[in-house]
Parts: C-alpha cells; structure tokens; sequence
C-alpha cells in the first residue's frame, strides 16, 4: 500500500511518498482503509521531532474511512463500517491499524471528509468549552487564531453556550470567516494590539478566559489578558513553545489559572469518546455546527499540506484524500 514515511525528522521533504507492506489487525485492532486523512499542527510536531517518535514511521492521527477487517476479540465494529478516529498515529496511508476502541461510527448521513474534518479539530473545541473551561452564558471569552481549524469550531461551540466571543486573526478575509462563524468581535493582531483591545472591549475588566492555540508569541499577553482568577487555557503551540516563567505571576496579576490540557485526558475512554463524536455529529447534521474544509490535496502533496498550515496559508482544515468514496 500506498504511506507516507518520514526517516528523519526535519522539513516538509522529510515526508516521502512508498510502498509498504500490508498488516494484519492484532486481536484488539481493526486495519482501515483510508478515505481523507486530517492535516493537525501535531503531525508537523511529530515530523520535526518537537513532540517525538522514532523513526521511521507514518506521520498523521486523524482520518475516516471504512472498516476492513478486525482482530479477533473485537466487538466494537464489524468489516464494512463507516468510522472515524483520532489520536492515533499512522493515518497518512491508504490503510491503517487502529484500536477498535477508538473508532466511531459515521452517521450515513454524514460525508467522510467532515467526519475526517471534525475529529481531532473538533474535538479538541468541544473539550475545551464544555470540560477544561466549561463556557457559561453572558461570559467574554477570548480565541486566538479564530479562522484556524479548532477557532471557527470553538467559536460557534462558545456562541451555542451563550459567550461572547472576541476573536483575532492576521487578515481582513479571516476576519470574515471568524465573523460568519459567530465572533462578536474580530481583532486583526497584525493592526490592534490584541491586549489593548480585550481591555478596550471589555471596558477594562479583562477576558473570562483565553484558549490559546499559538503558545510563544502570544503568551505573555493572554495571561494580561484576563480577569482576576481568569483562565489561561493553552492547548498548541503553533508559534513555538512557552519558556519557562515564574508561576508567581499568575498570583501578581490576579490570582489567575494556567492549564495545558490534551485531547486524550478527554477522551480517555469509549464513552467520553462516543459522547464527544455524536454531540459534533448531531450538530452537523442538524446545521447547527459547520465545519469548514479549506483544501483536500492527494496524499502524495502531504508536504505540500504541511507548508501551506506552517505558513498560515489555510483557513480551516486541510485534508488528504486518500480513498474514492463519500
């Protein structure tokens, strides 16, 4: 079959297109066929080594597909299937092994590609407004980069439970996008400093909490960010990683909370998993949630796929396809 391997940690080239062989599912195991494959700032912390695996091995922890066969004390899902899963590493190939338990099932109303689409993205959203911070109603919370994947997600979960949102973005069309999915207010970080515009809107008080996908650049400033006893919740890290900072601080500016949650704390098990995938899925079918594909690329482009997320080049998600088929 048909993967992409990485042997050395690096750049984007580091990702090459083989043939490798075909495994069986092991007792617990289901083997996948591959339709779209999600593209996650995690996989780019895998190629380089950031976050590492040894390799060689086939990056990507999102995808949906069809069950094929299943290992022999499986009774989560049976050949045939239509499932989703994230979490799991080995999702850019045509074919993957995944523990049963980790597979959902697609509603056959429900395309492929969003189920691909909304796993890691949109469950990661869903944890952070209903769990790590649960959102509560006339709250003003703050999404740094409001038009990625997991922002225009968190914004419509946060409006759904009645916040108000402020978002920033780097351009006028993210904006946009982050305006369509619910955002209150829209600050363009690369004209407004976003410190002095939470503080602007919020007529001094400071935010109730901040979801942080960017890490780095934006740190500092979100913990000024907030209210007194405020959350910082920082969940990415998509501009490099926090140095080390002295916790009194959180005391010197208001007694405040700093989490690093993972998405796997959050899905520690088949239920919570379950329950995570069907609320996302009931709110697509029911339009009340959308999720927002930017690009599909054939997997043979998965460099290409990580250049264009490294560059802030994509608003929403990106896929790989991979398989024929809705």
């Amino acid at each position: 079959m048909r993967a992409i391997r990485i042997h050395q940690h690096g750049g984007p080239d580091a990702l090459r297109p083989e043939d490798v062989p075909l495994a069986e599912p092991t007792a617990d195991q289901a083997r996948v066929r591959i339709h779209f494959a999600g593209i996650n700032f995690i996989d780019v912390y895998h190629r380089t080594g950031l976050y590492r695996i040894e390799p060689p091995f086939t990056p990507g922890v999102e995808a949906a597909g069809v069950v094929e066969a299943v290992g022999p004390v499986v009774s989560e899902v049976r050949p045939g299937d239509r499932v989703a899963y994230a979490s799991e590493v080995g999702a850019y190939a045509e074919q993957a092994l995944v523990p049963a338990w980790k597979l959902v099932p697609v509603p056959a109303s429900l395309e492929l590609s969003d189920a691909a689409a909304l796993m890691l993205q949109g469950m990661t959203a869903h944890y952070l407004v209903h769990s790590t911070y649960p959102v509560a109603d006339g709250e003003t919370i703050l999404v740094h980069a409001a038009a990625g994947g997991v922002g225009l997600l968190l914004v419509q979960l946060a409006k759904a439970r009645g916040a108000r949102v402020i978002g920033t973005v780097s351009t006028e069309a993210k904006a946009a996008l982050a305006r369509e999915a619910g955002a209150d207010d829209v600050v363009l970080y690369t004209r407004e400093d976003f410190l002095a515009a939470a503080r602007r809107l919020t007529g001094g008080r400071g935010v109730d909490v901040v979801y942080d996908s960017v890490g780095r650049d934006t740190f500092e400033r979100s913990l000024e960010c907030l209210r007194p006893r405020g959350y910082l919740v920082l969940y990415g890290q998509s501009s490099g990683p926090v140095p080390p900072f002295d916790p009194g601080r959180l005391a010197r500016l208001g007694s405040l909370f700093l989490t690093r949650p993972s998405l796997g704390d959050y899905t520690a098990d088949r239920d919570e998993l379950l329950w995570r995938a069907a609320d996302l899925f009931r709110r697509i079918e029911e339009k009340t949630l959308r999720v927002r594909i930017d690009r599909v690329l054939p997997l043979e482009e998965a460099a290409e796929a990580h250049r264009l997320l490294e560059g802030r080049k994509t608003a929403g998600k990106v896929l790989l396809q991979v398989g024929q088929g809705r």
